[in-house]
């Protein structure tokens, strides 16, 4: 051991505490958990190498924050006890294996439970007689504050418990669900009060307020997990037997806990949810596995913060930590400038992000982020990377703001920002990064669907002056792509019949690869069946489209001045002259037994494409929405589906059906039970 690991060790320990202090006694965080995950799993590494280094005050011997002297303390009978962490999976073994090294041989730990470990206020709620008489925040785990006014303020706990034992101490979660954080953190925005960082902060201080009238405003929830002290109650075997006994109670029990055989199990478990966890209106961040057997939990016993038989497994980061290299703008197809952060690569939720959007100017002033800046980046699922903000405590003096630039970096054009508009735009159509874009769009999949036409090639034959709009497409000069580098006969063939394929494509998919603004492929398909040609949309009035149904007056209007754009006039005549299709599909009387109702199509059907699947719903006078919500109806379920869509049908009580079920569906307007 050197000075400088000595050196070292008391630095994270000054350091944790003092972001303990932030975290827990001020509700008030001022770096991202991952960031405090590291810091700790560091301290750890460092004691388990040197345990000379171990010292009693250290946060690695100590639960959560300091009792508030605002509130009363409150001693626990039964000790409130964190979780030792696992950040790989190969440590969930190792705990095990562990474990039955503990005890006497040949015994084996039997069945697990693993439950989710919700981001949250760990609390204690006491009733004796049945009735709620005290509640308690952790505190430092010996020692926690009476909060009980605002607990009975939380409409999830019972205040009154018919044919509880005489004393009963139920163990268990606050939290605001991601609903609840999004209205108060509206309400402040909308009042210049103060916004939360994120929902366990704002649960936290709301259950940390002298006026209950501040938490019964908060709509707070409640999951209880654990028992603490009992007297006269069951003889309870085993933690999942717990779990049935409180849910028997009254008590919130939150439905996802499962009992597993083995670490496999667990495993599984793992996989599952992390696959689901952003459909949930709750957040967790980790997966908490526990001996079942209460006989084993006793016999395996505590360390000075943790229980033995118990860990809490983190999920991978959605949340990392890195620098903000530079903020560029890129111009798209119909001319927005949209500000991206370019980033030095990090790994997070599952892939390493180099880049990650900004939205727009006021994103970026609101967030006050700055080239040089540490900043937090979040991926959660697919979902696009983003940056959520700066961490502040790391930011180097004197760092500039950004200014939005005047000027398109592609073309040099002024760019504009049109009044009540959040994005500034490029009003050059001749702009080469709007005359790529066009073309990206015009050929991806779900517009014209030309295959071999990439955007390598597109920003070849842009950059030759072969290409200056869509319409050039079908008049590209192959014998001089014949002499580019990378083009041999196979290539010019393909491409070349790729483009001819396109010809034939619907006009719902030519509509919506004209990028006319705010259209996207749901009304171009409309537009194609209302009008029938694009001949009937070019001499369509104002007044016809507004009385469209389902297009809106802003969708209306940028249709109606689209087709009256000299350019748009040009691009249709080359388009026409090469012979691309301009008749739309016929209409199909079919019976309207979906009026009102909105099917989600999920995972692969053997009988219909997603194209396919939705038209049948849309001819049938049905929604076929690419989202869950409450409004859905039914979760149609294919092969290989989407977990968070049929998690979160699960979650909003949607009916989920095969596709045999979606049939007599579409036949008779009747959800299958």
């Amino acid at each position: 051991m050197t000075t400088e690991q000595e050196k070292r060790a008391k630095e994270l320990r000054d350091l944790i505490k003092n972001h303990n202090a932030a975290y827990y006694d001020e509700d008030s965080p001022i770096i991202p958990d991952v960031e405090w995950d590291m810091l700790m799993k560091e301290l750890l590494e460092l004691e388990e190498q040197y345990p000379n280094l171990r010292k009693d005050d250290s946060p690695t011997q100590n639960v959560g924050g300091s009792p508030s002297k605002i509130f009363s303390p409150v001693t626990h009978r039964v000790p409130m006890m964190s979780l030792d962490n696992a950040f790989e999976i190969e440590a969930l073994q190792q705990w095990k294996e562990k474990l039955e090294r503990k005890l006497e041989e040949g015994t084996e730990i039997g069945n697990l439970v693993c439950e989710l470990k919700f981001d949250g206020l760990a609390i204690s709620v006491r009733y004796e007689q049945g009735r709620l008489v005290q509640a308690a925040t952790r505190g430092d785990g010996l020692v926690g504050e009476d909060v009980t006014h605002n607990v009975l303020t939380i409409a999830d706990i019972p205040k009154v418990i018919q044919g509880a034992p005489p004393v009963l101490e139920v163990r268990g979660e606050v939290h605001l669900r991601r609903s609840e954080f999004r209205k108060l953190n509206e309400e402040a925005k909308k009042n210049d009060g103060k916004e939360y960082v994120n929902p366990r902060n704002a649960a936290a201080g709301s259950l940390r307020q002298k006026d209950s009238n501040i938490a019964a405003t908060r709509n707070l929830s409640f999951w209880a997990y654990q028992l603490g002290e009992v007297a006269e109650g069951p003889n309870l075997l085993s933690h999942y037997a717990t779990l049935k006994f409180l849910s028997s109670l009254g008590l919130p029990v939150n439905k996802n806990a499962k009992l597993v055989r083995n670490t496999e199990g667990a495993l599984d478990y793992i996989k599952e949810f992390q696959k689901v966890k952003d459909s949930l209106d709750y957040e967790f961040d980790g997966i908490v596995i526990k001996v079942d057997s209460l006989e084993l939990q006793r016999e395996l016993g505590n360390t000075a913060k943790a229980p033995r038989w118990a860990i809490a497994y983190k999920l991978p980061p959605e949340e990392q930590v890195t620098t903000l290299l530079d903020i560029e703008v890129s111009i798209g197809a119909a001319g927005s400038a949209t500000p991206f952060a370019r980033l030095d690569p990090v790994f997070v939720g599952g892939v390493t992000v180099s880049t990650a959007t900004l939205h727009n100017e006021d994103q970026i002033k609101e967030k006050d982020v700055r080239p040089g800046d540490k900043v937090i980046v979040r991926r959660a699922g697919e979902v696009i990377p983003e940056v959520v903000g700066p961490v502040l405590s790391e930011r180097p003096k004197s760092l500039p703001k950004w200014e939005f630039p005047q000027n398109c970096p592609s073309c040099g054009a002024k760019l504009e920002r049109p009044s009540g508009e959040a994005r500034h735009r490029c009003n050059n159509y001749s702009c080469p990064r709007q005359v790529r874009g066009r073309v990206e769009h015009f050929a991806q999949r779900t517009a014209m669907d030309i295959e071999h036409l990439g955007e390598q090639s597109i920003d070849l034959f842009v950059s030759k002056g072969l290409i200056q709009d869509i319409g050039d497409i079908y008049s590209i000069d192959f014998e001089l792509v014949r002499t580019f580098e990378g083009f041999g006969e196979l290539s010019v063939t393909n491409l070349r019949d790729a483009i001819e394929g396109s010809k034939s494509r619907s006009l719902g998919n030519l509509i919506f690869g004209l990028s006319i603004p705010h259209v996207g492929r749901t009304n171009a398909d409309l537009l194609a069946t209302t009008f029938g040609s694009m001949q009937s949309l070019e001499q369509v009035s104002h007044d016809e489209l507004q009385s469209v149904e389902g297009l809106g007056p802003v969708i209306a209007t940028s249709v109606y001045e689209f087709f009256r754009s000299p350019t748009t006039l040009v691009v249709l005549e080359k388009l026409q002259s090469a012979g691309v299709n301009f008749q739309g599909p016929e209409k199909i009387e079919l019976p309207q037994t979906l009026i009102g109702k909105s099917i989600v199509v999920t995972g692969t059907l053997e009988r219909y494409n997603r194209d396919e699947a939705a038209a049948a719903i849309k001819n049938r006078g049905g929604k076929s929405p690419g989202s869950i919500s409450k409004k859905t109806d039914a979760l149609v379920v294919g092969n290989n589906p989407g977990a968070s869509k049929v998690g979160k049908a699960e979650d909003l009580g949607v009916p989920t059906i095969n596709e045999n079920a979606f049939e007599k569906l579409l036949s008779t307007g009747v959800v299958p039970q």
